[in-house]
C-alpha cells in the first residue's frame, strides 16, 4: 500500500475535503484526487461516493482511517526515534566494566554524556576484567572495559582481537602509583622506589593479578622486603586501609582518579610515582558479531578522550 496515499486518504477523512487538504499538504487537488484513485484501484474497492461534487466515504473507508491513523502514527514515531538516535538524544547503550573505573570515574564520564545528548538510557554492569571479556563476547553489551594486562593477553593485544566473540578497539598502557596516607613522610617524596617501601605494611592485589607478580618483581630485584598486610582483589577496597593509615600499595591510574572524584577537597590519600614502573593495560572491548551503534561510537570517543587525559597526566601532578 502506498504511503503517499494513504496519507493523502487519512487528510481527506479528517478535512472532507479534497480542496482543503490540498491546501493542508501543499500538493494540487488533480494531484490528490489522482492518489485517492489509486488506491481504490489498489485495494480493488470504492472508497468514497461522490455526490453533489462532494465525497462521502463508504463503511470501509472508516475502518481503513483508523488503521492508516495507526500505520502512519508509527511510521512518524519511528522516524522521530531514528532522527533521535542519529542526534544521540534517544537510545539504549550497555556497558560492562572492572571495577576501578566503575566507582565514581565511570559514573562521572557516563553522567557528562548524557548531560549533552537527552534521553538516553544507560545500564551500567560491574565485574572482573574476565567476566568482562566473557560478557563481551555473549554479544548482548555495547561496550566493555578490562585490564588486559595478563600475560594470557599478550597476543590478542598484538593482532588487535581480545576472545572469540569480542574485539578491542583501544588500548592504553598507564603506569601505577604508590599510594600513601598524606601524613606519612613518603608522602613529600617526588618519586616513591621499591626501596622506599621496605617492610611498610602493603596492601597488594590478589597473586593471579598481574600487578601483584610485577610489584614482587620490583621488591626482589632491590632486594626490598615486601611486607604484604592486606590483599584483595580490586585496587578500590585497598584505599579504606591506606586512609586509615594502615598500608601503602601500588594502585592503578584509572582508580586513582576514582578516588579523587570521591575525595575532593578531602583526601586522605597522596599518589606518587612508583619505580621501578608497574604498566598496567586498559581495553575498551566490543561485541565481535554486531556494529557498534552511533551512541556507542560517540561515548567510546568521550571515554577515550577522557582516559588519555588521566593517563598523560597523572604523573605529572603534585603528589
Amino acid at each position: 500500500m502506498n504511503l503517499k496515499n494513504l496519507t493523502i486518504f487519512r487528510e481527506v477523512m479528517r478535512t472532507g475535503s479534497v480542496s482543503q487538504s490540498a491546501r493542508n499538504l501543499n500538493r494540487t487537488q488533480p494531484a490528490l484526487s489522482a492518489g485517492l484513485k489509486a488506491l481504490e484501484e489498489e485495494l480493488g474497492m470504492v472508497l468514497f461516493e461522490r455526490r453533489n461534487r462532494r465525497l462521502v466515504p463508504v463503511p470501509e473507508a472508516h475502518y481503513l482511517m483508523s488503521e492508516a491513523t495507526d500505520i502512519l502514527s508509527r511510521l512518524h514515531t519511528a522516524e522521530q526515534n531514528m532522527r533521535s538516535m542519529r542526534d544521540f538524544e534517544k537510545g539504549v547503550l550497555r556497558i560492562v566494566a572492572m571495577p576501578g573505573p566503575s566507582v565514581f570515574l565511570l559514573p562521572k564520564v557516563i553522567s557528562e554524556f548524557t548531560a549533552k545528548h537527552g534521553d538516553i538510557r544507560i545500564t551500567l554492569t560491574t565485574r572482573s576484567s574476565p567476566q568482562v571479556c566473557k560478557m563481551i563476547a555473549t554479544q548482548s553489551y555495547d561496550l566493555g572495559i578490562a585490564d588486559m594486562s595478563g600475560p594470557d593477553h599478550k597476543d590478542s593485544l598484538l593482532h588487535g582481537e581480545a576472545l572469540e566473540g569480542n574485539y578491542l578497539c583501544d588500548v592504553y598502557e598507564g603506569s601505577c602509583l604508590c599510594a600513601v596516607h598524606k601524613d606519612d613522610p613518603l608522602a613529600n617524596l617526588e618519586v616513591i622506589t621499591a626501596k622506599d617501601l621496605s617492610g611498610k605494611p602493603m596492601g597488594v592485589l590478589q597473586p593471579e593479578h598481574s600487578t601483584y607478580r610485577r610489584t614482587v618483581a620490583a621488591f626482589k630485584e632491590t632486594g626490598s622486603d615486601l611486607n604484604i598486610r592486606f590483599d584483595a582483589q580490586y585496587f578500590i577496597p585497598l584505599l579504606s586501609f591506606i586512609e586509615a593509615g594502615q598500608a601503602c600499595a601500588i594502585v592503578d591510574p584509572l582508580s586513582t582518579e576514582s578516588y579523587r572524584i570521591y575525595a575532593k577537597g578531602r583526601e586522605a590519600i597522596k599518589f606518587v610515582p612508583f619505580v621501578p614502573a608497574v604498566p598496567l593495560t586498559f581495553a575498551c572491548l566490543t561485541p565481535a558479531h554486531r556494529p557498534m551503534s552511533a551512541i556507542a561510537k560517540a561515548f567510546l570517543s568521550h571515554w577515550n578522550n577522557e582516559v588519555q587525559r588521566i593517563i598523560s597526566d597523572t604523573n605529572n601532578r603534585p603528589a
